[in-house]
Order: C-alpha cells, then sequence, then structure tokens
C-alpha cells in the first residue's frame, strides 16, 4: 500500500460516490439503523462539488494499484456549509471570515477495505494545514457517530447533538465537534 493525496477534480466523482456509498454501508452499521442509513445517503452524505470548486475536498490514493484506486476523501471548507453532499437541500453556500468563524472539516468518508491505516488522519492533517494557511486559527464540523472517536483522538472536543431531518419522522443524530489550531 503506497497512498497519495491530491486534490480531488470533477471527473472523480463517480469513484468518489462508490468510496462514499462503500464506506457509509460497511463503516456505519452499529451506529445508525438501516432506514438512517439510506435516508443519509439519499439526502444527505454524497460528493459535495463545491468543495471541489473550491479545491478543499482531498483524494487519497493507493498509488500501488494500476491503476491508482481512491481509497478515501475528505475536505475543509471556508463556507458556512457544515455537512451534506450536492443533494443536501440546507445548503449555504456563503463565504466564511477566517477572523472571526471556524472553517469547516467536511466529508470525511474512507473506503472499509482502507479503514483504520491512518488514511483519515493523513487527510485531517491536511486539511487542518490547508485551513490554517487561509488564516483559520478554529475549525468546527458535524461528525457522524462512527467517527466521534477518530476526531476525538485528533483533538476536537463536542459541542452539541445535532439530529439531520431525513425525511418524515427519520433524524440522523451527528455531533458538532470543534478545535483550535495551534499556531
Amino acid at each position: 500500500m503506497s497512498i497519495s493525496l491530491r486534490l480531488a477534480v470533477p471527473a472523480d466523482v463517480p469513484r468518489l460516490q462508490h468510496v462514499i456509498e462503500a464506506s457509509v454501508r460497511h463503516l456505519q452499521p452499529g451506529f445508525y439503523s438501516a432506514s438512517q442509513i439510506e435516508g443519509a445517503l439519499k439526502h444527505v452524505y454524497g460528493v459535495d462539488n463545491r468543495l471541489i470548486a473550491d479545491g478543499t475536498f482531498f483524494t487519497a490514493e493507493d498509488t500501488s494499484l494500476t491503476p491508482p484506486a481512491i481509497v478515501a476523501c475528505g475536505g475543509w471548507s471556508k463556507r458556512t456549509t457544515l455537512y451534506g453532499g450536492d443533494q443536501y437541500a440546507r445548503r449555504e453556500d456563503s463565504l466564511l471570515d477566517a477572523s472571526l468563524d471556524a472553517a469547516r472539516i467536511r466529508a470525511f468518508f474512507v473506503h472499509p477495505d482502507w479503514a483504520r491505516r491512518g488514511i483519515g488522519g493523513m487527510i485531517l492533517q491536511a486539511c487542518e494545514d490547508a485551513a490554517r494557511a487561509e488564516g483559520f486559527t478554529r475549525l468546527e464540523m458535524g461528525a457522524t457517530l462512527s467517527g466521534v472517536a477518530f476526531y476525538r483522538a485528533n483533538g476536537y472536543v463536542d459541542a452539541g447533538e445535532q439530529q439531520i431531518p431525513l425525511g418524515g419522522a427519520e433524524t440522523l443524530p451527528i455531533l458538532r465537534m470543534i478545535k483550535t489550531l495551534k499556531s
């Protein structure tokens, strides 16, 4: 295994969607019900093309494979939206002010065949470094319950639970988490 990070491009979208679906279907049971997983895939989870256009969405590729395979993704954002792909109806794309606002950590998904190998940490570090370079001193996210332990281990602290509506009475609980960056 040889992992390389790069910024995502529009041509990556089908492969990114595959990673997202595999990650959610295999790594989130035990944290969410089958109906929550399906509702989240339909209404919330997915590729956010704004992150790709902004140059803030990373892919991790296993370059030991031919052709290289995208095995994980994740990004950060200087926009208000805290979570959700293109299909998420409650998006807010206004720009944040780095001197006042926290950058957003967004859309982290690891293919289950490459889970727990440090790849998410590589992407998270790249996101934190990029946000810091843009002048942000704080980060926040809407963490899925399956990701909470990972983010806590990387210095994020709990800032309250939220419920994402999935249609009907179904909701998806997430945990808002924050971190102050060291200079």
